[in-house]
């Protein structure tokens, strides 16, 4: 069928033009027949254009949603690639098994956190998902469907991971999980007051702590500049599981006719934010999916930013450039007079993926996200970029909704290399954009 407009969008509000959708499923069994450019879109979570495709074909991949094998004494599972998230984990948690690396929502495929190669708040100890992927199948557009493990096609699993699904169509991956004693928690809350009280915190806890990661206040100045919290937690000991419910799910009613997000609402909700988080308080049981997934609680929240969407820009830096990158970035935002709602800063571990394209760098790294005001935001979101590179790093692709063929090619040098890999049947808005422009 073709796209209704504006039926199938990124996460940031890019809608694909023209693209003809058809289900991965037939596809698959037509052997890959198809018009001009293919690309597999999971559930529309990446930012920016990575998962659009306009004018070519869209594999709509969530029909294949099936856990093929799950063997609940090793935690080595196998799923279609559709399968979302959210699912797998109402299946492999009461089992007392957890994914070893989950994104901040629950509402992505399988598919597309290896497409993407996911980070998350543990990326210093277990690196990123792609890591612990052990096999997966790759539908080629000429009709072959290949076997890729770390010594089976071994090319093509590494370019697959962390690819933007242009190497082929995943259709099922295979994943060992991790064990867990309980569905709870026990997490730590921290308050700082600068850029440096954050890095004093975070080189100590990542040595203690699975998980870490900070909230900045972006809107902070002067001696509090770089001001926020952070959270860090492990998975508790086993006491019984908890019900894993973050509580009743509340959908964003409409799309206003302007962002919601601004310098006024953002510095009333900062405030609150700081200080509704305890300070000094022991730590505390939390059930996993408020602590993984707090935005999941509010369907289609991007609707707050309004009818032109958002734009969210990641980058990684190396420690050595860190601290002074950072700040350079918060102070360019701030005389740029935007607001950034989710502002976060972790770091980043020395655990390499397997993946050729892979964001994750070791170092420190910086997410923010503005409504999109047209030529203003992309003059500051081209600022940040400078920062990234001259400090010698990277900017994340599937974050991204405008980054140059220049920036891309400076975040990562091995471009050629994948390219050689990518499937000449399938593309995306995103590749064109880096690549031809």
């Amino acid at each position: 069928m073709t796209l209704p407009p504006g039926a199938y969008r990124s996460w940031g509000g890019l809608a694909a033009q023209g693209s003809e959708i058809v289900d991965a499923t037939a596809w698959i069994e037509q052997g890959a027949a198809s018009r001009g450019p293919v690309l597999a879109y999971g559930n529309g979570r990446s930012y920016g254009d990575s998962c659009l495709n306009s004018g070519g074909t869209l594999l709509d991949t969530r029909g294949l949603d099936q856990v093929l094998a799950f063997d609940r004494e090793t935690g080595l599972l196998t799923c279609e690639a559709g399968l979302m998230l959210d699912r797998l984990l109402d299946i492999v948690v009461p089992a007392g098994w957890f994914p070893p690396v989950t994104p901040g929502t629950s509402f992505v495929t399988i598919g597309g956190a290896l497409a993407n190669d996911v980070h998350g708040k543990n990326h210093h100890r277990a690196g990123t998902f792609g890591s612990h992927v052990r096999a997966f199948e790759l539908m080629r557009s000429d009709g072959r469907s290949l076997l890729c493990a770390p010594d089976i096609n071994a090319d093509l699993f590494a370019a697959t991971i962390g690819g933007y699904g242009l190497t082929g169509l995943v259709t099922q991956v295979t994943l060992q999980l991790m064990p867990i004693g309980s569905a709870a928690m026990e997490q730590e809350i921290l308050h700082f007051d600068d850029l440096d009280g954050f890095f004093a915190i975070a080189a100590a806890s990542d040595a203690a702590y699975d998980y870490t990661v900070a909230w900045i206040d972006a809107l902070a100045s002067g001696r509090h500049l770089g001001r926020g919290v952070f959270f860090r937690a492990n998975h508790a000991p086993d006491f019984g599981f908890l019900p894993p419910s973050a509580g009743r799910s509340l959908r964003f009613p409409v799309t206003p006719p302007f962002a919601l997000i601004n310098r006024t609402t953002m510095r009333a909700f900062n405030w609150l934010y700081r200080h509704s988080q305890p300070r000094g308080a022991a730590p505390r049981r939390v059930p996993y999916r408020p602590f993984f997934y707090p935005l999941d609680r509010i369907r289609d929240w991007n609707r707050a930013y309004g009818p032109m969407g958002l734009r969210q820009f990641q980058c990684a830096i190396p420690m050595a450039e860190a601290r002074r990158a950072v700040e350079d970035m918060l102070r360019r935002t701030l005389d740029a007079g935007e607001a950034s709602f989710l502002t976060v800063l972790k770091l980043f571990g020395a655990r390499r993926s397997p993946g050729l394209m892979s964001f994750p760098i070791e170092g420190a790294t910086l997410t923010l996200d503005f409504p999109n005001r047209g030529a203003r935001t992309e003059v500051l979101l081209a600022e940040l970029d400078r920062i990234t590179i001259e400090a010698g790093g990277r900017v994340n692709p599937y974050k991204d909704a405008r980054m140059s063929g220049e920036t891309f090619r400076a975040s990562f040098p091995q471009w050629r290399d994948f390219a050689r890999h990518v499937d000449p049947g399938f593309s995306s808005d995103f590749w064109r954009r880096v690549t031809e422009g």
